[in-house]
Parts: structure tokens; C-alpha cells; sequence
């Protein structure tokens, strides 16, 4: 069998083909796919999410990691699910109606499957009845929600109003992001949880689940610490971000008011 350590390496470094060429060889060899995963894989994804928020890392760097580990998982899946084994969580995960956005999205749904989630993406532009069908039909832990169009931040309090509706909002946690989100702001309309980039999007949802922090993702910080600092540091953009919503809602009022004579 050859030095799994080279797997870990590989991913880290974004080596796709290489990555896939050495877990076909380590499983013809008779690795346990689990075992992979849990001792090499994964945490070469957590490595990769930490030298991000270090800013050792850049998007670039983190999206051919998950794309090697995407290759990677991708032999060992179906073993997985053929043994039975079971997935740090399931999550549905979708671009909210009316956003056809997904790079970000994507490249959270890969961190999550390389951090052993299971993962369901419903993909763009997503109702919310799409979700609230799909938390019927795969019972997820967690069901997160992507918005890049200030003008599609609307949708995420109607889609978890809409699991409320049908009664499903106690059965999972919502998580969110997206460029004009804010911790703050999702909060406020009923999240559970924000994630500030993608390299957030594993240890968030581990919290989530676990309810116990996680280790620092720097010498001397922590990723709460660090996500804390990138808002402060985004903050005049993001009220930006969000002047403009409220200028669009107002210019649609008054739109409304000059058609019908009324607004809602």
C-alpha cells in the first residue's frame, strides 16, 4: 500500500488526479474507505479551511482542495454507503429563489462533503417549497441557505417562515450566507447560524450539532475571533449592501403606490 500521507498531501495541495489515482490505489490495496477519509482526507479539508482564514490560502487555493476531495469521495461514497456507515450529518443546501448564483454554494457543499457530511444540493434559485419538500423527504440536520443578490435576501425569511409553516422549523438548524449577509441580519430573520466564507461552513456546522466549540483556526485566534474581525473589516460595504435593500424595498412601495394608489 502506498504512504496515505501522500492522499493528505494531495488534497491539501489540490492535486485532483493525483488524489484520485492514490485512493483507487490505497482501496485496491485494501485501505478501509472510512478510514481514508476520517485519518487523511478530512483533515487535509480542515487544514485547507485553516490556512483560508489565515489568508495562507486564497479561493483559488480552497476550490481546487475541495475539487480534489470531491474526486476523491467520490470512489469512496458508494463503499461508504454500502457498509453503512453514517455521516457527521445530512444537509440540504440551496441558492434561495430567485438567485442563480452558485459558485459560492458549490464550493460550501464541497467543504461540507469533505468535512463527512452528507450532503443534498438542491442547486439555483430555489423555492421554498423546494426546501421545505426536500426537509420532508431526507430529514437533514441542517439546511443552509445562499443568497449573492441583495435583492434575493428577501427569500431567506420566507423560505424558513415557510418551514415553520409546515411545521418542520424544530426538526433541523438553518444556517446562511452570502456577500450582503450579515451574523446580524441573520439573526434577525430566524437563522440559526452565519457563515462568513465557505472554510466557515464545516466548523459552523460541526457547532451546530455538537454544541462545543472548536479549536482555534490561527495561533492565537479563534473562528469566531476571525469572523468577527472580516465582518468589522467588510462592515462599511455590507451597510452598503444593505442601504440598498431598503432603497429598493422603498422604491418598489412607492412604485406600487403610483400604479394601484395603495401600498402594502
Amino acid at each position: 500500500m502506498s504512504d496515505l500521507s501522500k492522499l493528505y498531501d494531495a488534497i491539501l495541495n489540490g492535486e485532483t488526479k493525483n488524489a484520485i489515482a492514490l485512493t483507487r490505489e490505497a482501496l485496491e490495496g485494501g485501505a478501509d474507505p472510512l478510514d481514508l477519509v476520517t485519518r487523511y482526507m478530512a483533515p487535509a479539508m480542515d487544514e485547507a479551511g485553516k490556512r483560508f482564514e489565515c489568508e495562507e490560502y486564497f479561493v483559488p487555493e480552497l476550490m481546487r482542495a475541495a475539487q480534489a476531495m470531491k474526486g476523491a469521495l467520490e470512489l469512496i461514497r458508494p463503499l461508504l454507503v454500502a457498509s453503512g456507515a453514517e455521516p457527521a450529518g445530512r444537509v440540504v443546501i440551496g441558492t434561495v429563489r430567485g438567485d442563480r448564483h452558485d459558485i459560492g454554494k458549490n464550493l460550501v457543499s464541497s467543504m461540507l462533503e469533505g468535512g463527512g457530511f452528507e450532503v443534498h444540493d438542491l442547486g439555483i434559485d430555489v423555492s421554498p417549497e423546494k426546501f421545505v419538500l426536500a426537509v420532508r423527504e431526507r430529514s437533514p440536520d441542517l439546511v443552509c441557505l445562499s443568497t449573492l443578490l441583495t435583492v434575493t435576501m428577501r427569500s431567506v425569511p420566507i423560505t424558513i417562515q415557510a418551514l415553520k409553516d409546515a411545521g418542520l422549523r424544530e426538526r433541523v438548524r438553518v444556517l446562511v450566507g452570502g456577500a450582503p449577509v450579515t451574523e446580524e441580519w441573520a439573526l434577525k430573520v430566524g437563522a440559526d447560524g452565519y457563515g462568513a466564507n465557505a472554510a466557515a461552513a464545516v466548523p459552523l456546522a460541526r457547532r451546530m450539532l455538537a454544541r462545543q466549540d472548536q479549536p482555534p483556526a490561527c495561533p492565537g485566534g479563534t473562528m469566531t475571533g476571525i469572523a468577527a474581525h472580516a465582518h468589522d473589516r467588510d462592515a462599511p460595504r455590507r451597510q452598503e449592501i444593505l442601504d440598498r435593500v431598503e432603497q429598493t424595498d422603498l422604491r418598489s412601495r412607492l412604485s406600487r403606490e403610483r400604479l394601484f394608489g395603495d401600498a402594502r
